[in-house]
């Protein structure tokens, strides 16, 4: 059994730890707050600036800065840095929510405001909160992890019901294959879930979705008395 010197110890570790994850938050917060909501993109750093998604992420990238939205990434290389090029190129808002990492992410030169976290979850809700539109780009582990954390919170009512895109249909179809043929059948998600999201293969839809819901003021957040009940309704499907 320990002695209480060794639980005041671990108490004490404890306490830290919090602090730390608090401060990572406070400071992700304070960046939101200082630019409307705008466009997540999520996607792989290893993909080079040659290959055919990083083209499309910097020509989503800059037509979203042509519609007046900020994009936002992970401000690392691959599909982030082409989607930070397309709209820092056009003169627009170009976030990157960088993360420290044991291979050091540096973050891209595309940048007009950058943030740099030590936790991933803190990272996740503000690139969750950043947003009105959430784009999912060929990824991997990472990727997935970004992805399962947005539908799961839609999926939950933990946040709004904001349109998600897979971009990439080729890539991602298996995956949403799977979830038809494999998880639907089993009662593991519902057919509602699987309307959560959609694949696409056209940035113009994608775009098309963020001027639908608008540009809303800086300092407003679609988190802010956020209910179940009082979500944006998901995207219709084809």
């Amino acid at each position: 059994m320990f002695d209480a010197e060794i639980l005041k110890q671990l108490e004490a570790a404890d306490v830290e730890r919090a602090k730390a994850y608090a401060r990572d938050l406070e400071e992700g917060l304070k960046i939101v707050r200082t630019y409307p909501q705008g466009v997540t993109i999520f996607g792989s750093a290893r993909l080079s600036q040659d290959n055919k998604y990083c083209k499309k992420a910097r020509e989503l990238g800059q037509l979203l800065a042509q519609n007046g939205h900020a994009v936002i990434t992970g401000g690392g290389p691959g599909i982030m840095e082409a989607a930070n090029q397309g709209a820092f190129e056009y003169g627009g808002r170009s976030i990157g929510l960088n993360i420290t990492l044991r291979h050091e992410q540096e973050p891209n030169p595309y940048l007009t405001d950058t943030l740099q976290f030590k936790y991933f979850f803190a990272r996740k809700v503000m690139l969750a909160m950043s947003a009105k539109v959430y784009v999912l780009f060929p990824g991997g582990l990472g990727t997935l992890d970004e992805l399962s954390e947005i539908v799961i919170l839609m999926q939950e009512g933990k946040m709004p019901k904001m349109p998600v895109f897979f971009f990439g249909k080729s890539f991602w179809r298996p995956l949403t294959k799977f979830f038809e043929n494999k998880m639907l059948p089993m009662g593991l998600i519902s057919k509602h879930d699987t309307k959560i999201y959609k694949l696409t293969d056209d940035i113009k839809e994608i775009v098309d979705a963020a001027n639908k819901i608008g540009h809303p003021p800086i300092k407003t957040n679609y988190y802010d008395g956020f209910s179940a009940q009082s979500g944006i309704p998901a995207l219709p499907q084809d």
